[in-house]
């Protein structure tokens, strides 16, 4: 009786989404599944000539595989991300959900990283001890219990400014690069990671949490959930740039029109009283560039698409956020990438015999006096479908683009894949063996992104909307840059979480939202996470 109401209620809405990553294609299963809308209904613009946002994946075994970021999972903390799944059929297993596929994938292929720290002299550090002391700890504990509303603005550095020691700590080096913060990002993400991941805290030397989807994420969630949706019959334009909305007069937020830019040049999609319109107003992987094997990829920050939308939304109307927080400083927001395709094993197999690894059942290995702060992870081979049994493949990152690299003597940003690998190498100490595994090398495509942890950038509480707005009557956001109490940027959970939120508050549907785990109140949690401080 519930769904026929909502069947409708929904007849004749028509339903446009801005932005075709994760949350948009959420929030069209949702749409669907839940309200009753026909898939017809529904439009997803998107700017780029594939879906999927910042979960990507492709390229060939002639040109080079390319992974801008890897999205980690979670099996305790994504609630709302494996109910949706669980929901989307699988593409290469009959039967199973896309849930259930990534789970089972992860159960029989399980993360336990050997060479979790490597120093400048190659050696893999020991780290079960988290390195505190006594001012780290009592830092960290006054952290959890205060206020986000008191720590407002205020940069990771600014808590620690009394105890520098804590960024010495092997905690500092594993925490900051498996969640990609730096010392200037904001305390109240940091303090979230803290109170969401806490469970992690007591395992963080090993990242045993990682759940791992069988292949990189466009080809293991972003393409089930595209097939699915144009089953529906799901409206996708891409190649399809949305650069402002129009609003009604008065008050409230009522969006009556949606300016675009196709290859058949600009347009307008007038809303009728119905209708929702429910935007992306944010990208981490905006103005994000590809380099090669010869070439850097380029920095170019200036007029990112996504920023620049909810630049012209937010002038418009009170209550969008404030782009400026995050979108305003590309020097601190960024970082780069790489993605290495090899002919043969070569390479992966020194690499696995040096860390004990064997590929995919590794994590990060950092390489923590380097310059450009360094990782790799090593994946299980094949991660990408059509990759061929004899070629492999490996990503890394660093998070110092505007350093001279210690072997390189030029900036991260300024070097080739080439020179990105050769500089790897030698962090590994395997210089000797540079020639032969460079003759493996099908490219080393590097990956600009200018801002990648935007969503991380010092800011009020009022500087990130709320999914929908007060006010509003037809108009939601879904982004890593609006507010939802609690939970944690750069997941895919909060994309998930935003859709789910936008969707049922502006179809009125009275379904429960999967809450946020409160694991940072779970007594024997906060027991192993004490007990952890003092390893």
């Amino acid at each position: 009786m519930e769904n026929n109401n909502s069947v409708k209620n929904s007849e004749q809405k028509e339903v446009y989404f801005v932005g075709g990553g994760l949350a948009s294609l959420a929030g069209a299963v949702y749409l669907i599944r839940d309200c009753g809308v026909e898939g017809k209904n529904i439009h997803i613009l998107e700017g780029l000539p594939l879906l999927g946002g910042s979960n990507d994946g492709a390229g060939d075994a002639v040109n080079g595989f390319i992974c801008r970021g890897g999205r980690m999972l979670n099996e305790e903390t994504y609630e709302n991300t494996w109910e949706l799944l669980s929901h989307i059929p699988s593409l290469d297993r009959p039967g199973l959900s896309v849930c259930d596929e990534i789970l089972e994938f992860d159960h029989a292929n399980p993360t336990h990283a050997n060479a979790r720290l490597i120093d400048k002299d190659g050696e893999i550090l020991d780290v079960m001890s988290m390195g505190f002391n006594t001012a780290d700890r009592m830092a960290l504990g006054k952290l959890m219990i205060t206020p986000e509303q008191k720590i407002e603005r205020l940069r990771i550095l600014d808590w620690f400014a009394q105890t520098p020691h804590f960024f010495e700590t092997n905690f500092w080096y594993m925490w900051q690069t498996t969640f990609a913060f730096q010392k200037w990002s904001s305390l109240i993400e940091f303090k979230r990671y803290m109170q969401r991941m806490v469970f992690e805290f007591s395992r963080i030397q090993t990242l045993e949490g990682v759940t791992r989807t069988p292949y990189n994420q466009y080809d293991s969630i972003i393409l089930p959930m595209k097939v699915f949706l144009e089953e529906k019959g799901v409206d996708f334009s891409l190649k399809c740039s949305v650069n402002d909305l129009d609003f009604a007069d008065g008050d409230g937020i009522t969006v009556t029109a949606i300016h675009y830019e196709d290859a058949h040049g600009k347009g307008v999609i007038t809303l009728g009283k119905k209708d929702l319109c429910i935007a992306t107003n944010g990208s981490m992987t905006d103005n994000a560039t590809l380099g090669s094997y010869n070439s850097p990829a380029p920095f170019i920050p200036e007029n990112p698409l996504s920023g620049s939308f909810w630049r012209n939304i937010a002038t418009k109307k009170e209550g969008l956020g404030n782009p400026e927080a995050f979108f305003g400083k590309p020097e601190e927001s960024n970082w780069e990438s790489f993605t290495v395709t090899l002919k043969g094993n070569k390479f992966l197999k020194m690499i696995e015999k040096y860390s004990r690894n064997k590929p995919g059942s590794g994590a990060l290995m950092t390489f923590k006096d380097s310059s450009w702060l360094m990782s790799i992870v090593v994946a299980k081979q094949p991660h990408f479908k059509n990759q061929p049994e004899d070629t492999t493949i490996f990503w890394g990152y660093g998070l110092y683009t505007d350093k001279l690299g210690d072997f390189v003597k030029k900036p991260m940003r300024d070097c080739t894949g080439q020179e990105l690998l050769t500089e790897l190498l030698y962090h590994l100490h395997m210089e000797d063996e540079k020639d032969e595994i460079l003759s493996t090398v099908v490219n080393v495509i590097p990956c600009m992104m200018p801002y990648i942890i935007s969503m991380f950038q010092p800011r009020a509480i009022a500087d990130r909307p709320q999914v929908v707005p007060a006010g509003s009557t037809n108009f939601a956001m879904i982004s890593q840059f609006v507010e939802i109490p609690e939970d944690m940027v750069f997941t895919e959970e909060f994309s998930i979480r935003a859709a789910r939120i936008a969707v049922y508050t502006l179809m009125g549907i009275p379904k429960k939202i999967a809450p946020v785990t409160p694991h940072h109140f779970d007594v024997r949690t906060l027991m192993k996470a004490i007990n952890t401080s003092y390893r």
